[in-house]
């Protein structure tokens, strides 16, 4: 019989992500430290040390190696995770689009870090951004909780897509502040996620397979386009394995976006990861004067998921993006996906003001966002893009 009770546990987001992935217990973890990720990886080996699961845990030389021997142990049909942060992420670039474009099922776990230089080891979305074309999912959580729900479900979503999957979390705002995380029971979770199938793989010497191999004029592009149309198809699956998810744990799980408040608002703020939460205090304090304002967390970053965001936002009189990152040289990447995802509703009648916050880990204030939809209800469009410093 299923041990369906539910632990409360205090714990940091980086250690939820590692109970997570304990609970999975991948095949292959192949690590490389990096602040604010280490936790992650540190909490994951003494696990196994205490004997807790018997994952190969391999330690390597670098970022890039650790992608490295990611790939080679998925494609092997090996469940392999890894985990990294900020300039670990951009070493190990090479490798993204080629995890992505074998089609391999690999999670890795992110602490988002601002890039250098200056240096600088503090929570923002930089590194995650500087890779979000590499044909990875991307899912952003709010709190540890979240994180901990991302990491058990990441490893079906990419099983089931063929495709790799980023779980992030904001880089100490999250990861190293302990909350209330609700875990589920081992059986529940290795059931949940399953076994991985290795059809397909290298070692299915029943069906030999060649990975890796050349594709020129005449076949690069479809396989492309193949790839492409098999990110779109992650929106469904998460909103489907988020479902599954709530009925397992009792808790409302959304899928790639939640709205809140927005049924009846005129002004919302779109916004991802960590500092949703304080832009929801500031949501609610401003409704308990009567504004009627709203707010649309972008859980699944990519594929992004334009449908929703068209008919969350389409009756609203002015829209706030929040971008914890910059696209040097042209607008923010938040800020650019919703425009354009508005641009191509019908509905296109917007005010739409860019802000760009939290950079290096410099805090958000409940106010700063309360200035912002003050700026909103008063029409303020004189500046596109504005600094909350």
């Amino acid at each position: 019989m299923k041990n369906n009770t539910k632990k409360i546990k205090a714990l940091t987001g980086g250690y939820a992500v590692a109970e997570a992935l304990r609970q999975v217990a991948p095949d292959v973890l192949a690590v490389y430290p990096i602040t604010p990720q280490t936790p992650i990886i540190e909490s994951f080996a003494k696990m196994r040390a205490d004997g807790d699961l018997d994952t190969e845990i391999m330690q390597v030389e670098s970022e890039h190696s650790a992608m490295s021997a990611t790939i080679g142990a998925s494609a092997a049909g090996a469940r392999a995770v890894t985990a990294s942060s900020s300039q670990g992420i951009l070493y190990m670039a090479e490798m993204l689009p080629i995890a992505s474009g074998l089609r391999l099922p690999i999670v890795m776990a992110v602490s988002s870090r601002a890039l250098s230089a200056p240096l600088n080891i503090h929570g923002e979305h930089g590194d995650v951004m500087a890779v979000r074309d590499m044909g990875w999912v991307q899912l952003f959580a709010q709190d540890a909780q979240e994180a901990y729900d991302h990491a058990v479900l990441s490893i079906k979503l990419a099983e089931e897509l063929e495709l790799p999957v980023m779980p992030i979390m904001d880089g100490f705002h999250t990861s190293h502040t302990t909350e209330r995380v609700e875990v589920l029971p081992d059986d529940v979770v290795r059931d949940f996620v399953g076994e991985r199938r290795t059809e397909g793989s290298l070692m299915d010497q029943e069906n030999p397979v060649s990975y890796g191999t050349l594709a020129l004029q005449d076949t690069y592009f479809e396989f492309k386009i193949e790839q492409n149309k098999a990110l779109h198809k992650a929106g469904a699956a998460y909103a489907r394995i988020c479902r599954e998810l709530s009925v397992m744990s009792g808790r409302k799980i959304e899928g790639s976006v939640e709205s809140y408040h927005l049924d009846d608002a005129e002004f919302a703020l779109v916004i991802m990861g960590a500092t949703s939460g304080t832009a929801k205090e500031a949501v609610d304090a401003l409704r308990e004067k009567g504004k009627k304002v709203g707010l649309l967390r972008i859980k699944m970053y990519r594929p992004f998921p334009q449908k929703e965001v068209a008919r969350a936002l389409a009756h609203l009189k002015s829209i706030a993006v929040f971008d914890r990152a910059l696209s040097p040289g042209s607008y923010a990447p938040l800020y650019q996906d919703v425009v354009t995802t508005l641009h191509d509703s019908a509905s296109f009648k917007h005010e739409i003001a860019s802000y760009i916050y939290g950079l290096g880990g410099r805090d958000t204030l409940q106010k700063d966002i309360e200035k912002a939809f003050t700026e909103l209800e008063d029409k303020d469009m004189s500046s596109k893009t504005r600094y909350l410093q």
